[in-house]
């Protein structure tokens, strides 16, 4: 079976504006993380707010520590953008030919979205795992990919996994208001030519950085309020550990004060700790930074998808005449 040029061009532009959105707010999103780590009770709480995230890395001099695991964060970036997209593009573009339909339905683009959102979890948790550990890491003291998934069994690479499986959700919602929204417009645009006086060709219908950019903010927001307990406590499970000797001394007293395997421990000790609130603790960083994260990505997308449909069209074609030239005896 050959390549799905189609699904690979928007795995392609995909997967670079997940690494380019993902990079321009690192320091950010170790700011959110790092915040969000810490669930624990008034008297232990060493963070207020990811500001005091900041204020740390700055008072202490290690400004350049934000961006601790920053090489993992982009190879897990890349990676889940392009399984994502290119098994999203996938299943889309079969579904599509088998019931001989034009375009995909809300309840058909949750189901592929999901699916594709599970597929990525699946393959990239690992990387997932490490860098958590890596970016909450105290600043200065990060350890590099290969220690960080050597420090334990190869079942605690995948920690979180059954979190992220819930989280397929998030990009399903996500996709399919951004689909919906965007085919509104792009069949705006298109009767606002078709009634214009000058039509020159039937270019394709692109969204502009800037309608890319609100709709990717708008369709992350939505999703982000949905699923965000879920993220909450994915966090927990990866990088669950007490760092200061008074929490230890408390860790025989308080049945709480242990590492967090599943979605049940964390709910549990979010519960108790913080109550129904806890689950939204973060609630603001992580918006801030999934929303410009998605948005920036899938205008980077939206930009990239022109040219990078050209070179795969090229290289299409050069496959093609490599193949249909005579073998010589």
């Amino acid at each position: 079976m050959g390549l799905d040029f189609e699904a690979l061009t928007e795995a392609t532009s995909g997967a670079v504006g997940g690494l380019l959105s993902t990079t321009i707010l690192y320091p950010l999103d170790t700011c959110k993380s790092k915040y969000q780590a810490e669930a624990r009770t008034s008297k232990y709480r060493k963070y207020r707010s990811p500001l005091d995230v900041f204020k740390e890395a700055l008072q202490s001099r290690q400004l350049l520590s934000l961006y601790q695991g920053l090489g993992t964060k982009n190879i897990q970036s890349f990676v889940s953008q392009f399984i994502y997209f290119y098994s999203y593009g996938y299943i889309k573009n079969l579904y599509l030919k088998r019931s001989k339909k034009e375009k995909m339905g809300t309840g058909a683009n949750l189901i592929v979205a999901a699916a594709a959102g599970a597929c990525t979890a699946i393959a990239t948790q690992p990387l997932d795992t490490a860098s958590a550990r890596m970016q909450t890491s105290s600043f200065g003291k990060s350890r590099g990919l290969w220690e960080t998934l050597s420090a334990g069994d190869w079942k605690q690479a995948f920690d979180g996994l059954g979190a992220s499986l819930v989280l397929t959700s998030n990009p399903a919602v996500q996709y399919t208001v951004f689909e919906q929204l965007k085919n509104r417009l792009i069949t705006r645009q298109r009767a606002g030519t078709m009634a214009g006086e000058h039509t020159h060709g039937a270019a394709p219908a692109v969204l502009s950085a800037f309608s890319a950019f609100l709709l990717g903010a708008l369709s992350k927001t939505v999703a982000t309020v949905v699923t965000y307990p879920a993220i909450r406590c994915k966090v927990l499970i990866q990088v669950w550990e007490w760092k200061d000797e008074e929490a230890e001394q408390n860790i025989k007293k308080d049945p709480l004060d242990r590492r967090s395997k599943n979605m049940l421990d964390a709910i549990n000790i979010i519960w108790h700790r913080e109550g129904a609130l806890g689950f939204y603790k973060g609630l603001e960083a992580q918006i801030l930074k999934t929303v410009l994260s998605a948005a920036l990505m899938l205008m980077i997308k939206e930009k990239t998808a022109k040219g990078t449909w050209l070179i795969m069209m090229a290289i299409r074609r050069w496959l093609m005449m490599r193949n249909s030239r005579p073998k010589l005896a």
